[in-house]
């Protein structure tokens, strides 16, 4: 076994990681057995973007039960994914610390075209908890010449009023009894959540009646379709609603039957107290008198508050201290003597924190082209820095004025959308702190949707759950056998070689007692060229080489097949880019393909020898030499002839042939090479011969390169030899941001329209909780949106906005 690290580590991040570390050990001392699951946030720039644009990200690891940066997995697997379930690009990301980043480019070139996308992310290690604890996230990509074309206009509003229309033809409303059931003359808090047809949320009103269509009450939705309202089933009686719509449309659902005994649950927020409510009837209090009843309340499957008490009158009541519990979400579960769950309750825990995170800007209007200055700061309550890693995308709002719904943040996503089930519409509004009613709304919306309880009820063992690692790099592992045979080879040789055009790296490792071997940890980046052989204990090349796969296949693909929402927002957003791209002259050629030019000559190869100390490039001459020996004999220096090959003089045994950077079988396939086909000859005498391919090569390596489909016949298969690319970690590029001083045309032409006008994923505070980011803004008068998100070295995720406008 060998393993193999090179990371580059600044400063900032030993200091956050010491930090990290600290304070994830103290809260472990409180950690129940519960699996070191992770949980991984995606930041973009943006969610909407146009051909030809680059999509940039930062990506958030975190412990799921403390929300904690987590220093697990080093490999984090982001794929771009279409609406027809192809992954159109995949990522490996470096997580460092639990914090990395990258792009991609969104180019037809590269398949990309314009639709509904899947943004995932996931490390190996995620892949033992399940579909929940996969990042999604949807973008939406355009084409904007297209889609402004009057021909499309007309046939994407066709496709907006049929999806309008077959969904104001259906209505689904549905019902949730707090707790999970109604129970006979007991009062009940009832939520309800109404969709259209395609599945987003409508305004209703509606009337509850009893079975003797008597009126019991009224009620209407309070936000996205969401609400709640109370009453008190009486024994022997039904209930149904009629439901009505903005449109008129009327709809008659029955709700669920109560029970005629048990327990309810209930939670309420009184005057800052959080309250909890186990309510009965006399039925049952009559059946189990003196019933011993445990609250536990947890959240993402650690226990953090737990109480038993007697139940001898029809309600009980008690506060739920703040104190006790972490901020987000947390499960409250009433159980029996028996300890048989009886209701369920799921609430919200908003915390104050010692934290001031501000982001301002030094002017609230720029010149085009103009200098900006943003200031971000981290501090406590009493002005002492806190350590922090934020990501910040500036973005051209194009003439949209008002925000378009309230997108996916790291905040709503760790402390909301990882605990519950289903897709939440607009998400960010639940924390928005501008919403005076943002936290009743969420409770409805938390009554509504259920709960995920998805893993913490079944937490894997590690002993029969765990099949998938947490990659700490990439590893490259197989087995040696006979050629002929199943029989392992033990101490074979390995030697393993990673060449790129920065670096070059050479390996060794010893098969064991199956033949086995493995290189783990290995850190390489991009397209990277990988040369494995294998030898004997003298030095031969022998055996048969099995290569694991390097990677596991992508996890399977759930998305939803949906076209892009042209509402009225998003047909704006598109006119106004359009009308942008015209007035600078931007044509849809300068934004779409990237141009390559593309060489027919063939690219020689990769060897493993370093660089050789001789070389030969055939001429005309070539004709006038009858076999490859000859034609090596009078071209290399120091290189006689012998019976049916060739040596160097300085040694007497024969050179190791290689071909095409595979070793030569033997002489004879050497001698099949017609000197006409010799692209290039390279010869290495001294030690570096031996470095990488042992005493085969002690009398020094004739390389052979030859031309393309020639030659063939004498390439033979090869065993105990692997020589493939592959792929290291995804090399993220640097926002491109223009600098008078050093001006650029082509770029700083294609920078001053640009819809993202800067990003920046790694911006850190100092130890005073300051930091200082400066940019040139675009040449177009427009409002901008200043985005930062971010996480905190104890694990509060952080969201700040602000804007300014561009203007002459």
């Amino acid at each position: 076994m060998t393993k193999a690290v090179f990371r580059n580590k600044n400063c900032f991040l030993i200091y956050f990681f010491w930090l990290v570390t600290s304070l994830s050990f103290l809260q472990a001392q409180d950690k129940k057995t519960i699996a070191d699951v992770e949980k991984v946030y995606l930041h973009t720039d943006r969610s909407i973007y146009f051909m030809g644009e680059d999509l940039w990200y930062k990506a958030y690891n975190v412990r799921a039960y403390n929300n904690i940066l987590f220093d697990n997995s080093n490999i984090l697997y982001v794929e771009l994914i279409s609406a027809d379930s192809k992954i159109i690009a995949r990522n490996k990301t470096n997580l460092e610390m639990g914090l990395g980043n990258g792009d991609f480019q969104l180019q037809d070139s590269l398949g990309v075209q314009p639709g509904m996308y899947q943004l995932r992310a996931y490390t190996n290690w995620n892949r033992n908890f399940g579909e929940d604890f996969i990042f999604k996230k949807e973008i939406q990509i355009i084409d904007v010449f297209e889609s402004h074309s009057k021909a499309n206009k007309s046939k994407f509003e066709l496709v907006q009023n049929d999806e309008d229309n077959a969904g104001k033809q259906n209505i689904k409303v549905d019902f949730f009894p707090e707790g999970g059931s109604l129970l006979d003359n007991v009062a009940s808090v009832v939520g309800f959540k109404a969709v259209d047809g395609n599945g987003n949320p409508i305004t209703v009103t509606a009337d509850v009646f009893d079975s003797d269509s008597e009126l019991v009450t009224s009620f209407e939705s309070a936000h996205d379709g969401m609400g709640k309202f109370q009453m008190i089933p009486n024994t022997g009686k039904k209930y149904y609603v009629k439901i009505k719509t903005q449109t008129g449309t009327v709809q008659r659902t029955d709700l669920p039957d109560a029970l005629k005994n048990g327990y309810a649950l209930s939670f309420r927020n009184f005057k800052g107290r959080n309250i909890i409510v186990i309510n009965t009837n006399p039925e049952t209090l009559a059946i189990n008198p003196n019933e011993q009843l445990t609250v536990v309340c947890k959240s993402r499957g650690v226990t953090y508050f737990e109480t038993t008490q007697m139940l001898t009158e029809s309600n009980l009541s008690f506060e739920l201290a703040k104190d006790k519990l972490p901020e987000g979400i947390c499960q409250i579960t009433l159980y029996d003597s028996s300890s048989k769950p009886l209701s369920e309750r799921l609430v919200y825990i908003e915390k104050e924190h010692d934290l001031d995170v501000q982001i301002t800007t030094d002017k609230a209007t720029y010149q085009p082209n103009e200098k900006a200055t943003i200031t971000v700061t981290s501090k406590s309550k009493a002005g002492l820095g806190k350590s922090a890693s934020f990501s910040l995308s500036v973005t051209d709002r194009n003439g949209i004025t008002e925000e378009k719904g309230y997108d996916s943040t790291i905040s709503s996503y760790y402390l909301m959308e990882s605990d519950i089930r289903g897709k939440v519409y607009n998400p960010g509004y639940y924390f928005d702190t501008n919403n005076p009613k943002r936290l009743e709304h969420l409770d409805n919306l938390l009554l509504t949707q259920g709960w995920r309880d998805f893993i913490w009820k079944t937490t894997p063992k590690i002993s029969d759950s765990i099949h998938y690692i947490a990659e700490k790099g990439i590893t490259i592992s197989g087995r040696v056998k006979q050629l002929l045979g199943e029989k392992a080879l033990v101490n074979n040789t390995m030697t393993l070689a990673l060449m790129n055009k920065k670096h070059f790296n050479i390996f060794n490792a010893t098969t064991d007692s199956e033949g086995g071997f493995k290189f783990e940890n290995l850190m390489f980046s991009g397209k990277t060229g990988m040369f494995l052989n294998s030898r004997n204990a003298k030095g031969k090349f022998r055996g048969e080489l099995l290569l694991d796969p390097i990677e596991q296949n992508p996890i399977s693909i759930s998305i939803e097949n949906k076209a892009i929402n042209w509402d009225l927002t998003t047909r704006m957003l598109v006119d106004n880019v359009y009308r942008k791209f015209a007035a600078f002259g931007v044509q849809s050629e300068n934004i779409l393909d990237e141009v390559k030019i593309v060489s027919k000559k063939k690219s020689l190869p990769p060897v493993f020898y370093g660089i050789a100390d001789n070389s030969y490039v055939p001429d005309e001459s070539v004709a006038t030499f009858t076999d490859i020996f000859q034609l090596i004999e009078q071209n290399i220096p120091g290189v006689v002839a012998t019976d049916d090959s060739v040596r160097f003089t300085r040694f007497e045994g024969a050179p190791l042939f290689i071909i095409d950077g595979f070793v030569a079988i033997d002489r004879g396939q050497v001698s099949f090479i017609q000197p006409e086909d010799v692209l290039k000859i390279e010869v290495v005498k001294g030690a570096t011969a031996t470095a990488y391919y042992g005493e085969e090569a002690a009398n020094g390596i004739i390389s052979i390169f030859t031309k393309a489909n020639t030659g063939q016949h004498a390439k033979k298969e090869v065993f105990h030899s692997i020589k493939k690319d592959i792929d290291g970690f995804y090399t993220a590029r640097v926002f491109y941001a223009p600098d008078p001083a050093k001006p650029n045309p082509e770029l700083d032409n294609q920078a001053a329209v640009r819809n993202t006008i800067y990003w920046n994923p790694y911006v850190h505070p100092d130890k005073e909780g300051n930091s200082t980011l400066n940019y040139y803004n675009t040449k177009v008068e427009t409002k901008v949106k200043v985005a930062l998100e971010g996480i905190t070295s104890n694990g509060i995720p952080v969201v700040k906005n602000t804007y300014y406008t561009i203007k002459k």
